[in-house]
């Protein structure tokens, strides 16, 4: 009889979440604040709505109702300063509730809550504010199409307390924390609750997974009436000192800075920072880069990606140029007389300052503004003048300027609408002084769903204007895709086009130009366990190439793909990729108009990733692939270990192992104007170790090491290219072998003693070598680096975080 009304009840809830009612909740005004101490026994607790009930998000869709012994109740107040909740997450298991401290904005093995919010119920651009069981905060910023971004923080507060009924969370959200239009007294607004050792998910408003993003299936937060927000302004005051040596020379370096924040209206806000200070930003994963395309790096100064979503529509902006190399890095050297060398040729630019101008309006409207300067840099040339008749020699030195006072600009106008749809305009600037090198670029892009999120037009168009030199160079590109975006079974195709003068990388990123592309994928997906699996997805894609210029055919790929994860919480996937016939590749002999011929590759791949809430867990991934009648053939080996000591502390490891054997690959340009490529192979070894001690959810040890080692090694034979893109054997000599090195590690001490004010200490010690000793063992490798003076660099920073009301109180 139990088992008959336990299904009945089921039966009836899943008939009613399935009709997608959307839920509401309001919010009660009060005069006075509660004290945010995890226990909700101010008596306005009492008389608010509550919003209950929540439906399974994974891994079951729309799947049975929370347990009872499992439930969860949210109660939400507010005043003239901020927004309050009031969680309480029953559960009769408390001792089962996972605990790895982490610090903030690291997700860890914990249970955990998650309020977003949306001020403009638009469906689009969701904040979220995370606690785990362990009370570590995480906050993000949802980006149209669902991807969250960690990099944004703010200054919030929250407590969780533990009782026999599972645990209270009381959280305080400032509306200087949040973008809102006080015209708009309704709200999008969901909850999310996670139950690790279930591995279960549920969300307040029921979101269909099969249909849209999450972001679009929130429910209603009324009541929010009559707020006078206080002024939005708050300012980061910081200090740093750095010590660097590398036994040889060493340099002290300090510095004093601020970062500000104000809102000039309900949803627009400036950001700045004034003499900015990175030296403790973290170390880039360099790499022996032998291909002719550039490497990317993640941005990893925190102002450049904190808040940042609405400034990369259209793709144009790639935050790394600021204070990259100077445009006229290369011409120093080019430009030597012959008794003439170089004393010093800075490879970074310093920044001035930078600030951002964002926000969006109550009908959707997103303006964005960026403006960053960097300071004029140049070299130091020596030279060695002779006199002619005495035969005594002078030195001159002399400046030359290898980047100007140089000003980045962005300007964003984005429409949304429909809850899941925009259409932008984006324009990149750089302006260096004197007409040294101009880039200007404009974009507009569309991203267009139908009401009912079914189908999807996703596409731009962008132009790109160069002046150096007193020429003027343009250049074009446009993508178009179509998709199918519901149900099991999704499909899209797509296609590419842009000139060989089309360039954005004075601002922007993009390897390589002169494209004309067509693609097409089909996948299927499930949404509801089946008897073994929680989740499975099998995606096939293929793509045709060609140049642009000419319709010069180049290749083509297909892959088929596949991941599965069981009832148990084990990943595993793999693939297959290939190319049918000759590829054409008109990158790697680096001469306009020569190509390189070859046959197409095989490739397989797999991997496994085991449950991350056990102790010990692993993450395994190999590849392996042969070029077709040839001898080139390569092998890929990824393996992780992880393994969480205690609650406060987990080491990882990491080892990749590349093997890549009779690649043929470019050496130089003869002055007969012959390409000389060579035969040759290279191996790749990467050890990796990161580790965290985390003391309290306040402050932490943490340790970031990594070894990248890669020797190269061609043979006697070289060869010339063709005209038709073969390779004929050439008499050409020459040792290219190549034994690359980098060493980084980092020991880092964090300490947040107040919210939003934080204390780090930072030792760095970073070795490079480059050398033709490739023949050398793992452990004479080793031996060679360390010959090698090391850079040793110690840093503290203090951060204080003030907000201008608090400051205006105390006076």
């Amino acid at each position: 009889m139990k088992s008959f009304f336990f299904t009945l009840i089921v039966f009836i809830n899943t008939l009613i979440f399935s009709q997608h009612t959307t839920k509401e909740v309001k919010a009660l005004k009060i005069d006075k604040a509660p004290t945010i101490d995890g226990v909700l026994d101010e008596d306005f607790w009492q008389d608010t709505d509550i919003a209950k009930d929540f439906v399974m998000y994974e891994p079951e869709d729309g799947g049975p109702p929370e347990r009872e012994n499992k439930k969860t109740t949210v109660k939400i107040a507010y005043d003239n300063e901020a927004i309050y909740f009031g969680v309480t997450l029953y559960d009769d298991t408390p001792d089962k509730i996972p605990k790895q401290f982490t610090l903030r904005d690291k997700i860890g093995i914990t249970d955990f809550f998650i309020i977003s919010l949306n001020p403009n119920n638009d469906g689009q651009n969701d904040t979220e504010f995370m606690v785990m069981s362990t009370g570590v905060q995480v906050d993000a910023k949802v980006n149209p199409g669902g991807r969250e971004d960690y990099t944004w923080s703010a200054v919030w507060y929250s407590k969780v307390k533990f009782n026999d009924n599972g645990w209270v969370i009381e959280l305080k959200i400032p509306f200087y924390s949040l973008r809102f239009s006080t015209h708009v007294d309704t709200w999008g607004l969901n909850f999310h609750r996670k139950i690790n050792y279930l591995n279960e998910q549920y969300s307040w408003n029921y979101i269909d997974r099969k249909i849209g993003v999450y972001t679009q299936h929130s429910g209603l937060l009324t009541g929010m009436k009559g707020i006078k927000p206080p002024v939005r302004l708050s300012f980061s005051p910081y200090a740093s000192a750095a010590y660097t040596t590398d036994g040889e020379n060493s340099a002290f370096v300090k510095n004093i800075g601020l970062d500000l924040k104000y809102g000039i209206s309900e949803n627009f806000t400036l950001d700045a920072t004034l003499i900015p200070d990175f030296q403790q930003a973290a170390f880039d994963d360099l790499i022996l880069n032998l291909s002719p395309f550039e490497q990317r790096f993640d941005e990893q100064r925190a102002f450049f990606t904190e808040g940042t979503e609405l400034f990369n529509k259209g793709r144009l902006f790639y935050s790394r140029r600021i204070g990259n190399r100077p445009v006229g890095y290369r011409n120093v050297k080019r430009n030597l007389a012959d008794n003439e060398e170089i004393i010093e040729n800075p490879s970074k630019v310093n920044m001035l300052n930078a600030v951002k101008v964002s926000g969006r309006t109550k009908k959707g409207l997103g303006i964005g503004f960026f403006n960053a300067i960097t300071e004029k840099t140049f070299a130091t040339i020596k030279a060695t003048i002779e006199d002619p008749n005495t035969g005594e020699t002078t030195e001159e030195i002399r400046k030359e300027t290898t980047e100007p006072l140089a000003n980045y600009n962005v300007l964003v106008v984005d429409q949304q609408f429909n809850k899941n749809s925009s259409i932008s305009l984006t324009n990149t600037n750089v302006t260096r002084n004197g007409s040294f090198r101009d880039a200007n670029v404009t974009a507009l892009a569309y991203d267009v769903s139908d009401k009912k999120n079914k189908y999807n037009a996703r596409g731009s168009l962008k132009i790109s204007n160069i002046k150096e030199n007193r020429a003027t160079t343009d250049g074009y590109s446009g993508y178009l895709r179509l998709s199918k975006i519901f149900g099991n079974f999704q499909y899209s195709i797509a296609h590419l086009r842009n000139n060989d003068t089309y360039y954005i990388n004075d601002f922007g990123f993009k390897r390589r130009n002169n494209q004309l592309n067509y693609f097409g994928d089909i996948s299927y997906q499930i949404f509801k366990p089946t008897k073994h699996f929680n989740k499975y997805k099998i995606s096939l894609f293929s793509k045709i190439e060609y140049l642009n210029s000419g319709n010069e055919y180049l290749g083509n790929e297909l892959e088929l793909d596949a991941f599965f994860i069981t009832k148990k919480i084990f990943a595993f996937g793999g693939g297959i990729e290939t190319n049918f016939g000759n590829q054409y590749d008109y990158f790697e002999p680096r001469v306009a108009g020569r190509f390189f011929t070859q046959k197409g590759v095989f490739e397989g791949s797999a991997w496994i990733s085991t449950d991350y809430r056990k102790k010990f867990a692993m993450d395994v991934r190999t590849i392996a692939g042969k070029r077709a009648k040839s001898n080139e053939n390569y092998v890929y080996l990824n393996i992780s270990p992880r393994y969480q000591f205690t609650d406060k502390f987990q080491l990882i490891y990491d080892f990749e192992y590349t093997k890549i054997d009779n690649e043929k690959g470019r050496v130089t340009k003869l002055d007969t104007d012959a390409i000389i490529f060579g035969n040759r192979d290279v191996k790749t070894y990467v050890n990796s170790l990161s580790g965290k001690l985390n003391f309290n959810i306040k402050s932490s040890l943490s340790l970031s090491f990594r070894h990248y080692w890669s020797p190269v090694q061609y043979d006697t034979n070289f060869f010339e290219l063709n005209s038709q893109g073969r390779l004929d054997n050439h008499s050409y000599t020459g040792n290219h072998d190549i034994n690359y090195n980098i060493w980084n590690l980092d020991l880092n001490f964090m300490w947040e003693f107040a919210p939003g004010s934080q204390f780090i200490a930072l030792y760095r010690n970073v070795i490079f070598n480059k050398d033709d000793l490739s023949h050398l063992s793992f452990s004479k490798n080793l031996d060679n680096l360390f010959q090698e003076s090391a850079t040793n660099n110690f840093s503290i920073k203090l951060i204080y975080f003030l907000d201008y009301n608090k400051i205006r109180n105390w006076f």
